[in-house]
């Protein structure tokens, strides 16, 4: 599992984990627990999510079963620097939705000896990589891939399929937007669209 940095620890050692993986497996949920944990060995906390992220609620981070953990809205990932001094676990949610420079600023972050836990879409709605989490996982000690269960068949789901036909990279939505889909119920959706 995770080491835990300690209070007490001679050397404060930073590192970068990744939770990914489709719409609808848990990886909110996931970075929701891990904060909590940090949370609990009195670790200094602090959580950033995209500003148009603005789902659920405009400042709170929230899974699909609804548990939330106060968050810092951000327009851009070099603003997190300037919010995250002398914090111990810094935590990003919908990553993959924040620019490029997101991968230089957990980097540093590690670098100055925080833990960084990271969660984001892996894959865009095509299916190709999205945003920075590609970069993300690279440079990361740890990586999580977390999977949803396909709604048409039951088996392992790792694509988010839009249901609808907007062509926008960045659609907001829930359940009326997108299924979680395998691999194999994927590539029938797609060529019966």
């Amino acid at each position: 599992m995770f080491l835990e940095n300690t209070a007490n620890s001679a050397s404060k050692r930073g590192w970068i984990e990744v939770i990914c993986g489709s719409m609808f497996s848990g990886k909110t949920e996931e970075l929701i627990r891990r904060l909590k944990r940090a949370e609990y060995a009195k670790q200094k906390i602090e959580i950033f999510k995209p500003a148009i992220d603005t789902r659920y609620h405009e400042q709170m981070v929230v899974s699909h079963n609804e548990n939330a953990i106060r968050s810092t809205p951000v327009t851009s990932s070099s603003s997190i620097l300037l919010y995250a001094n002398d914090i111990d676990v810094v935590g990003i949610d919908e990553a993959q939705f924040f620019d490029m420079e997101l991968v230089n600023v957990c980097n540093t972050l590690a670098n100055r000896g925080v833990r960084v836990i990271i969660a984001g879409l892996d894959t865009d709605f095509r299916g190709l990589p999205f945003g920075p989490i590609p970069n993300l996982m690279a440079v990361a000690e740890y990586v999580t891939k977390v999977h949803a269960i396909c709604i048409r068949c039951g088996y392992l789901a790792h694509h988010s399929y839009r249901i609808g036909s907007e062509e926008s990279l960045v659609v907001l939505g829930e359940k009326q937007e997108y299924e979680a889909l395998c691999r194999d119920c994927y590539n029938n959706q797609k060529h019966t669209s």
